[in-house]
């Protein structure tokens, strides 16, 4: 009996670690790479760390009286969506369409840029993490030629090897925070598309174009072992526009610091959605969102992180219920913007 059941579990190690090995869960980083994310003052005992302590899951007195709706947790019936001619929108205007999630096209001073695109799968397996009914009507395919691919961390719900794959011949370079190229490169991008950068690194994209890779309070990983890529926020600055993507992270001091430092923000695009009360260091939670935007004090906000995927116990209404708060009892510029929906961004003096 003991020979079966080490037999078996030898067996099990053996199927784990092949499907841990398959394309899609990526690549840890290496040589070169890997010296270079060790020179980081954000990489310590063989991984990097979050500016300030910040606990994965908490279990005290708060989590215990916070209340979820799981019945609540997914629509009664399919999303209405607007499906956009992406390929022939007027590359003179500045826009932004959402298309659920994380996953947003913005279109600035004649550069495409895309966000996070996640339209085939959300997880290691297919049919975990579903789409809504409805919400899946952009795929691949619908994307126009993208000059600028913006990844803000690796998790399979802001990073779908799918997607990319798909896309490849069509995206002029990623940008992404360390460690994070190891993955594309697997999947056929070349080391010259690829910039990888640290916390408060900038890189001039083109004449006219920087990108600031920011602080946020969260983590990552693909497979098992956490916090080997770097996930990030950014500052994009182009010819008439400061956009602040916020990727996915919890409330810290950072969100005052890059605030002071960029206080010129046109438009923020801030997480808002899958937070639970065990998760509140590393997403935002709904108390902490007028923070956010009171720290950044942007010109205009859209929030993302909902309406696509049930990835926590809360409502999937509430987010949009936080965005509608956030501009009516605070009187801020807050966009709620459907999934598909073309909004035209009004363009600024950046200095």
């Amino acid at each position: 009996m003991l020979v079966i059941t080490l037999s078996l579990l030898v067996f099990i190690s053996f199927v784990i670690a092949l499907f841990l090995n398959i394309k899609p869960f990526g690549q840890v980083p290496t040589g070169e790479r890997r010296k270079r994310m060790e020179k980081s003052p954000n990489f310590r005992n063989g991984k990097f760390w979050n500016i300030e302590v910040t606990p994965m899951m908490i279990n005290d007195e708060l989590t215990k009286s916070s209340k979820s709706d799981m019945k609540n947790r997914r629509p009664m019936s399919p999303i209405q969506v607007q499906k956009t001619d992406l390929k022939h929108l007027d590359t003179s205007e500045n826009l932004f369409v959402w298309f659920g999630h994380s996953s947003y096209l913005m279109q600035l001073d004649g550069k495409r840029f895309l966000v996070d695109p996640v339209f085939i799968q959300s997880s290691p397996i297919p049919f975990i993490n579903r789409p809504f009914a409805g919400t899946d009507v952009y795929k691949p395919d619908d994307m126009p030629d993208i000059d600028y691919l913006i990844i803000t961390h690796d998790h399979w719900d802001h990073l779908d090897y799918k997607s990319v794959t798909a896309l490849r011949e069509r995206v002029g370079k990623v940008v992404c925070g360390l460690g994070v190229g190891a993955h594309f490169e697997r999947w056929g991008y070349s080391k010259e598309a690829i910039v990888e950068l640290d916390w408060n690194e900038s890189f001039s994209l083109e004449d006219g174009f920087d990108i600031h890779c920011l602080t946020s309070r969260h983590f990552s990983g693909r497979g098992i072992d956490r916090n080997l890529t770097l996930w990030m926020s950014a500052l994009l600055q182009t010819p008439s526009m400061n956009v602040y993507i916020g990727g996915d992270g919890g409330y810290g001091i950072h969100f005052a610091e890059i605030g002071q430092r960029f206080p010129n923000i046109d438009l923020a695009i801030l997480e808002n959605g899958q937070y639970n009360m065990r998760w509140r260091y590393i997403h935002t939670m709904p108390d902490m969102l007028p923070k956010v935007a009171k720290d950044l004090n942007p010109q205009t906000i859209i929030t993302v992180h909902h309406s696509k995927y049930a990835l926590s116990v809360h409502p999937w209404t509430e987010p949009i219920e936080n965005a509608k708060k956030l501009r009516d009892d605070y009187s801020m510029n807050v966009l709620i913007p459907s999934i598909g929906e073309v909004v035209v961004l009004k363009k600024h003096s950046v200095e």
